[in-house]
């Protein structure tokens, strides 16, 4: 009884220490975690982070060379499916044109062609002709 009589006195005496009266200030603010200035510095902490991240994704895409990335050697020029895992590919090597067969574990050369066996017209040529054609075609065209 003795302890408990004394443990409510500690307890009203750091009641009454504590407790401020009502034309009193309080002895110390306590900041809210959303207050505009918290919002503010975590805003800005934010963006610098962003910036140094975008940066050095900059600079890495700028002056790291991967390979496999970029232009290279060999370029895909087209390809094609023949089945559910089977497909042709039109490759460019050197120079040189190659049709490889692709399957799952195995890739097999078809046929290899040269570049200078069957060049590509030009787009200034194929509008060429096909304004020609379409001139030819109607009669009332102007020339």
């Amino acid at each position: 009884m003795n302890t408990r009589l004394s443990s409510v006195a500690a307890l009203i005496a750091l009641a009454g220490i504590t407790h401020a009266t009502p034309g009193e200030p309080p002895s110390r603010l306590i900041d809210s975690p959303l207050s505009a200035g918290n919002l503010l510095d975590t805003g800005v902490g934010l963006m610098i982070v962003l910036a140094i991240m975008l940066g050095l994704a900059w600079l890495v895409k700028r002056y790291v060379q991967v390979p496999g990335i970029g232009k290279g050697q060999v370029q895909i020029h087209g390809g094609v499916s023949l089945g559910a895992r089977e497909k042709a590919v039109l490759l460019s090597v050197e120079g040189r044109r190659l049709l490889v067969g692709v399957a799952p574990g195995r890739v097999q050369t078809l046929l290899v062609l040269d570049d200078t066996a069957n060049p590509r017209p030009a787009f200034a040529e194929q509008l060429e002709v096909a304004s020609g054609a379409a001139a030819a075609g109607h009669p009332g065209a102007r020339e």
